[in-house]
Parts: structure tokens; C-alpha cells; sequence
């Protein structure tokens, strides 16, 4: 066993217990950096295996995880091997479209999780962007499951319950419109339960708690930037000798959510923490570890589920996802990769994720990718 085994056993034991590998570091750039040269060194030697992003620990640390994910070509997966990464400080951690995500020691959770799934899944253009729903349904899944296990319940008073403040903001009703009366809030909880805004970020209270970043590490063939990326084949080499039926690729799933960041250091206008709206809370390392682990299990029994019938599990996934949807309901503009915006109400997810928009036109448009705002 080396020092990132033992440690990672230390520090993060339901993880251990729950994921195949695990890895800790104390600092790193971006977990997902090392998630992905995880990857790419289980596939290729070392000297092709990508850039080393915090030197000597991540080079012997990496190189452990030979084997865990196979050589990037299988007859049939009975169930998606997962490894863990990370970090209690990131330098450069980031979200979709560059931005930033900052963090500090004890106050945030910054966690990659790197699996493989078969190839002709990941470009399937009618179903890869449940992917990203898998990824933010099962942190809400785990954050619930961890809070009620922990005993941590909302802090915030209903205005009808005795003694509340009349300023106490409302939790027993939700922002949101319906949308031809089928929109309503998740399980009837509330604004204080936990929502996901389309197409990546975990909501809580109508603030942003977190947020998911989807990447991929292609075998034998570099890596794409993001799941839309390979729908479209931006990136890909292809391996001649390997039938695409049989290729795997590489997912690497990160999440940044807020755990204990005080009010008055919120990164944002539009940020919270968890532990201004939930408790009690165990200490923020063991929180983490509680949550990566629980998350871990979700992750695999989703992404199992979604291999062994992808189309009738991305209709469930819709079914779930909606009344979770934050999104859906409110006046938004997406912003366009191709620099092209849209305005109007978010309507439904379509059979293939993607964000039908309604213009005061009436008019629908239908949006795969971009950045999504709340007006």
C-alpha cells in the first residue's frame, strides 16, 4: 500500500469501501486534470499519458490504477468500474465554459469521479445527454440520502409554522411556474429542497450549491472537452483494428458543491453553502466523504442501469428529472456556443435531454448545449 492508499483509507473510508480506487491530495490543480490522466494512463504508457499537473504524487499515485479501468476494450460490461479523485484545495478548478471554481480547505467538496463506458453510448446523440442528468441526479440523490442519515433536516421556518419570523423565507412553496400543469415543485419539499438548473448545476434555496463538469478521455485517441464534443466526433481517432461495439471510453464526472463556505465569503450573489440550510452537519471532511461515497453508488447503479437499456432508462430519467428541474418554468436566455442567444420560458426536457424553449412568439426552439440563465 502506498501513502495515497493509506491516506486516501484515512480520510475517506465510505469512499474506499464504495469505489474501486480512490486517491487523495492535499492540493492539486483540478481533480478532473488528474481524473483524466488517470484515465489515459490505464490505456497508454506513461510518456503518452498527458501532462503531469502535481508532479511526483500524481505520476505513482496514477500509475496504481493500472488495471482498474482495462485496456479500453471489452465484449461487455457487467457494471462501470469507478475510481475517485480528491483534493481537499484545487488552484484551478473550473466548470463548464472556463469559468472558475474556487475553493478553500473545509469549506468546499471538490470531487472527480473516472469510469468507462462503451463508446457507442457516449456518441449516441438520442441519449449521451442523460449523462449529465445521471450525474446531477445522483448528487442530489446523495446529498438527501446523506442529510437524512445524518439527521440534518432545513433550517429555514415556514411562515405558517408558530414563532416563525415574518421574513423567514417561504420553504413550502417554489418559485417556479407550471408549465401546461406539469410542473410543480420536487416532491412537494419546497424551494429548500434540492434542484438541478439545467444542464449542470445543483440548486438549493434558489442559489447555486454546485456544480458538474462532464469530460471524456478517448483510448488509443487524446481526449474531448466535453460529452457534446464526442456526440458530434470532434477529437476522436479511431482505433481500425477494435469494433465499435466493443470500444470504451473514458467519462470523468466532476463536481464542486458548497458545504460550508460562511455567508459573508460566498463566491457569488447567486451561491450558498449546505450548512446554511441544513442541520446538523457532521465536520465538512467527513461530510465529503459521506456524500463521494453515496454518490459513488448512485453513480454505478444509474450508469448500469442506462447501459443495459439506454432509451427505456432515458425516458425514467426524464420522468425524474423534471419535477427536479429548476429550469423549467422560468423566463431564461440561453447563451448559444455559437454566439446566437434565445429568450423565452424553459418549457420540457426532450426525449434526449436536450431544453425546449418557448420565445414570446411562441415559437419553440430546442437547445442541446449552452449557457443557460434565469431572467
Amino acid at each position: 500500500m502506498n501513502v495515497n492508499e493509506s491516506e486516501a483509507m484515512r480520510r475517506l473510508p465510505r469512499t474506499c469501501r464504495a469505489a474501486d480506487w480512490v486517491l487523495w491530495f492535499d492540493e492539486v490543480d483540478s481533480t478532473n486534470t488528474v481524473a483524466r490522466r488517470l484515465l489515459s494512463e490505464a490505456w497508454q504508457p506513461v510518456d503518452a499519458a498527458g501532462p503531469d499537473v502535481a508532479g511526483t504524487a500524481t505520476v505513482t499515485a496514477c500509475a496504481g490504477a493500472v488495471g482498474v479501468f482495462g485496456d479500453g476494450i471489452a465484449d461487455a460490461v457487467a457494471e462501470p468500474p469507478i475510481a475517485v479523485i480528491v483534493a481537499d484545495s484545487q488552484t484551478a478548478g473550473h466548470g463548464r465554459l472556463g469559468r472558475q471554481w474556487a475553493s478553500r480547505p473545509g469549506e468546499s467538496s471538490m470531487v472527480s469521479f473516472a469510469t468507462v463506458l462503451p463508446q457507442s453510448l457516449v456518441i449516441d446523440s438520442r441519449v449521451n445527454g442523460w449523462l449529465q442528468m445521471i450525474a446531477g441526479l445522483a448528487a442530489v440523490e446523495a446529498i438527501d440520502d446523506v442529510c437524512a442519515q445524518v439527521g440534518a433536516t432545513c433550517t429555514h421556518a415556514s411562515p405558517d409554522m408558530p414563532g416563525a419570523s415574518p421574513d423567514a423565507p417561504d420553504c413550502s412553496q417554489d418559485g417556479s411556474a407550471d408549465v401546461a400543469g406539469t410542473h410543480s415543485a420536487a416532491g412537494g419539499q419546497g424551494v429548500c429542497s434540492l434542484r438541478l438548473k439545467w444542464p449542470n448545476d445543483v440548486f438549493l434555496h434558489d442559489h447555486k450549491l454546485g456544480g458538474i463538469l462532464l469530460e471524456l478521455v478517448l483510448p488509443h485517441g487524446g481526449a474531448a472537452s466535453a460529452v457534446s464534443d464526442a456526440a458530434a466526433g470532434t477529437g476522436t481517432r479511431p482505433c481500425p483494428s477494435v469494433p465499435d461495439d466493443r470500444r470504451m471510453v473514458g467519462l470523468v464526472i466532476g463536481i464542486g458543491l458548497n458545504l460550508a463556505i460562511p455567508a459573508d465569503r460566498l463566491p457569488t450573489e447567486l451561491s450558498t453553502s449546505l450548512q446554511l440550510h441544513r442541520a446538523p452537519l457532521p465536520d465538512p471532511m467527513r461530510l465529503r466523504d459521506l456524500i463521494a461515497g453515496r454518490m459513488t453508488a448512485a453513480l454505478r447503479d444509474r450508469l448500469r442501469a442506462f447501459m443495459v437499456d439506454p432509451t427505456g432508462y432515458a425516458a425514467a430519467l426524464r420522468d425524474e428529472m423534471e419535477p427536479l428541474c429548476w429550469t423549467l418554468g422560468r423566463p431564461v436566455e440561453a447563451r448559444l456556443v455559437d454566439g446566437g442567444a434565445v429568450r423565452g420560458t424553459a418549457l420540457r426536457l426532450n426525449p434526449d435531454a436536450s431544453l425546449a424553449i418557448r420565445d414570446v412568439a411562441g415559437d419553440d426552439h430546442t437547445v442541446t448545449t449552452g449557457d443557460v440563465g434565469v431572467l
